[in-house]
């Protein structure tokens, strides 16, 4: 594909991850006023999101073993047709339990979507040039993810909540037109032999430990039996789940993968940039709201910082990597910013001046955008082509699990959080809990409707509790600057994954050749079997060496 071609490729491309990113964003401001039109607590506030999450981390694996399966133009057209379906039946909700079913459903596309536009990225653009494409990759999820909030709220105040999840149907619309008319790949198709069995047990692993995580501490304690019995569940199905891998002929998440140190290091740090990127965008919602008496509207606004922190350092950075091949400085400090900016957020109070809580959005988003987008480049960029899809969508998948987990265990400790902090400031007042109004009981109020004292209180523990789940996720994040740190240097490749292909197709033909004109039927054998061998780790080394081309010389 010629330049023109490429970029007329990726404003499709670029559309539908900005649908994706949309659906699971443009939501988080208007959410108390959904929660509080639906009848909603605390716990369905966080699952209205988290069921998001979960369906596209579940769902991001699958699709992308798909994509290294068939064909990738009509998956992700597949995935755009099943997020517009999802979101105009999650417009319709009429309760808490209708919202969260049809947020699954837009959950099962934005992860199709999440998949495969890098997948595909990667099938246009070689790795050295793809720095500067990620970098416009990592703003457009920078503004879906935090201006969707802005959005949310823009909607929710002018024309009711609903429109949130109609308002991206158009656009997911554009974007299968777009992608039909400019996208032009060729179709590798292989057997599929889809490991169903370990889909349905990651996906129960998964879903179990999120539950346990969204009701310990609300709905029981979490030393109790039941605690107990879940998390024995949710590891004894991850470990099912592992087995099952090993022992799969085409596994959703090949463990041979983790053989990779690259891929190993960017999953460990994928986990903590999920945690920022998702938590920001639900928990300053709150904040902004419940803490500091904001409308949906101004509060989208007030996150602006957010969104400039991320656009310019994804940006700028995507271009300067693509210019000097460069990455692992610009990782590094991004990684550290990152953990400074979540450090300097756990300090924030109901009270706290709006400029310092601008500068700390700004360094936080900053972090994200040097480091979200890179992690997946460097993958690419390490592992054997006829993985690209597989590996991209697992490193997707650990950081929207990240997220999934981090929203829930956040939200649950800010539930909890919440509800001794607004029983203390009641009784500081003077006041008996029990006789508040249900105020003390966890359920989302309306500031607007609550006499001053108490409006303080609500404030009061929203500012502190927000803080506190910030400050919760900063360990994570140092975590990430010592797997950063620790990432091979590897040099940026000037192929894409296709030209790989193409050259590794090549290579096979000439060395089935020249075996049988040696009659050298154990060589044809063999490298019919490494052409097979698709699940062996296989490209760049820790080293830089390329373990296929050394099976090429050889």
């Amino acid at each position: 594909m010629s330049r023109r071609q490429v970029l007329e490729a990726l404003s499709g491309l670029l559309l539908g991850m900005f649908v994706a990113m949309l659906a699971s964003t443009v939501v988080s401001s208007s959410l108390p006023k959904i929660l509080s039109d639906l009848g909603g607590d605390q716990a369905g506030y966080t699952w209205v999101v988290t069921s998001t999450l979960l369906a596209t981390t579940v769902s991001t694996p699958i699709w992308g073993k798909l994509a290294d399966l068939t064909n990738r133009k009509l998956l992700i057209q597949l995935a755009l047709v099943i997020f517009v379906v999802g979101s105009g039946l999650a417009g319709l909700a009429q309760n808490t339990e209708m919202l969260i079913t049809f947020r699954v459903l837009q959950g099962l596309g934005a992860g199709g979507l999440t998949a495969l536009v890098q997948v595909v990225m990667a099938d246009i653009i070689p790795p050295r040039e793809r720095g500067r494409y990620m970098g416009l990759l990592g703003a457009v999820m920078a503004v879906a993810t935090v201006g969707g909030p802005l959005l949310g709220g823009v909607i929710t105040d002018s024309a009711g909540w609903r429109w949130n999840f109609y308002i991206a149907v158009p656009f997911a619309v554009v974007a299968i037109i777009l992608l039909q008319k400019t996208l032009h790949i060729p179709t590798r198709r292989r057997k599929v032999t889809i490991d169903y069995l370990g889909a349905v047990l990651i996906a129960a692993g998964v879903s179990t430990l999120l539950i346990w995580v969204t009701l310990a501490g609300n709905q029981f304690e979490w030393g109790s039996a039941t605690s107990i019995l879940m998390i024995v569940g949710a590891v004894v199905l991850l470990g099912l789940a592992v087995l099952v891998e090993l022992r799969a002929k085409e596994p959703i998440i090949p463990m041979t993968l983790f053989k990779n140190r690259t891929f190993s290091l960017a999953v460990i740090a994928s986990i903590s940039v999920g945690v920022a990127m998702f938590g920001t965008s639900v928990f300053l919602g709150q904040y902004m709201q419940l803490a500091r008496g904001k409308t949906p509207t101004e509060s989208g606004l007030l996150t602006i910082p957010m969104i400039a922190g991320v656009l310019i350092s994804s940006v700028v950075i995507g271009q300067v990597i693509s210019r000097t091949g460069k990455w692992k400085r610009y990782m590094v400090t991004g990684s550290i910013l990152l953990t400074i900016g979540l450090a300097l957020m756990g300090t924030i109070r109901y009270d706290t001046s709006f400029l310092l809580v601008f500068v700390f959005m700004f360094v936080m988003g900053a972090g994200v955008g040097m480091v979200m987008q890179n992690l997946v480049l460097i993958v690419q960029n390490a592992v054997d082509p006829r993985q690209i899809g597989t590996a991209s969508a697992s490193v997707a998948f650990f950081r929207s699990l990240g997220g999934t987990i981090g929203v829930s265990v956040m939200g649950a400790v800010l539930g909890s959080r919440i509800k001794d902090l607004v029983v203390d400031g009641l009784r500081g007042l003077g006041v008996d809990p029990s006789q508040a109004g249900g105020l003390g009981s966890g359920t989302i109020p309306d500031l607007s409707t609550l006499p001053g004292p108490f409006r303080t209180v609500i404030e009061s523990a929203y500012g502190e509790g927000v803080g506190d789940v910030f400050l919760l996720a900063a360990p994570l994040a140092v975590i990430s600057i010592i797997a950063i740190a620790l990432l091979p240097n590897l040099p940026l490749s000037r192929q894409t994954s296709q030209q790989k292909l193409q050259e590794q197709e090549r290579d096979t033909i000439v060395a089935v050749s020249a075996a049988e004109v040696a009659g050298d039927t154990h060589g044809i054998d063999l490298v019919e079997q490494d052409e097979e061998a698709v699940d062996a780790p296989s490209g760049p080394t820790a080293n830089g060496s390329d373990a296929g081309g050394s099976r090429r010389r050889r």
